[in-house]
């Protein structure tokens, strides 16, 4: 289940148990690393999940055993976003390098430790249905959007991960950012985009702050 080029990507959300085997949760992580997979952890507030694991590798199968080695160390995983990295459609022109960090993206950024996970859809609804709308005024729509995200350069990075046919949105998006208050700001801001206000739907937001495995479990 190997990936032809970019990587899959899986965010499992997760509270302790009872049960839960430390020693074994860190040790389910380092298994994924070696076996070439890009963890990050993060200590998630609000009640939704205690921790989020997020896996970026080439190969579902690693992904799995992390999964299965996270449960069976007593973790109770009460949500997951399954996706992939991509190239949009919109981006076509830009520089071969930031179209290959699109695909292999290496995280987390230096020095953006706040953390937020949501995924995300385009309407569909017969006053705004994003695709029957032509390409050229979507790329439009799709332009001001980023041209909105740009002035926060430096603050905040994102992975835009692909899930069309993977789960139930069409999109997950992670955030990092220098503090929480910028995360707010920069999602209260897009959401003034004619892309978002009139085509956006999102489902459940996960926020929180990058932590190693040891500090949270």
């Amino acid at each position: 289940m190997l990936m032809e080029d970019g990587l899959s990507v899986v965010h499992l959300l997760a509270k302790p148990t009872p049960t839960t085997d430390r020693e074994a949760v860190i040790a389910a992580v380092k298994t994924a690393e070696a076996a070439d997979c890009q963890v990050i952890t993060a200590a998630m507030l609000g009640h939704k999940a205690d921790m989020c694991f997020m896996a970026l590798c080439a190969d579902w199968r690693t992904l799995r055993q992390l999964q299965s080695s996270l449960q069976q160390a007593g973790l109770d995983v009460v949500d997951s976003y399954v996706s992939l990295t991509e190239v949009s459609e919109y981006a076509k022109g830009m520089p071969p390098e930031m179209l290959r960090g699109r695909l292999h993206p290496v995280i987390p950024p230096e020095g953006l430790n706040a953390f937020c996970f949501y995924p995300m859809s385009k309407k569909r609804e017969a006053h705004a249905n994003w695709f029957s709308t032509p390409y050229e005024r979507r790329q439009e729509m799709m332009m001001e959007h980023g041209k909105s995200g740009r002035a926060f350069a430096g603050k905040v990075a994102q992975v835009i991960s692909g899930s069309t046919g993977l789960d139930d949105f069409e999109w997950g998006v992670t955030l990092f950012a220098k503090s929480p208050d910028v995360i707010k700001e920069v999602v209260y801001t897009m959401r003034f985009d004619e892309g978002s206000a009139l085509y956006g739907e999102f489902g459940a937001f996960y926020v929180g702050y990058l932590e190693f495995i040891e500090n949270i479990i």
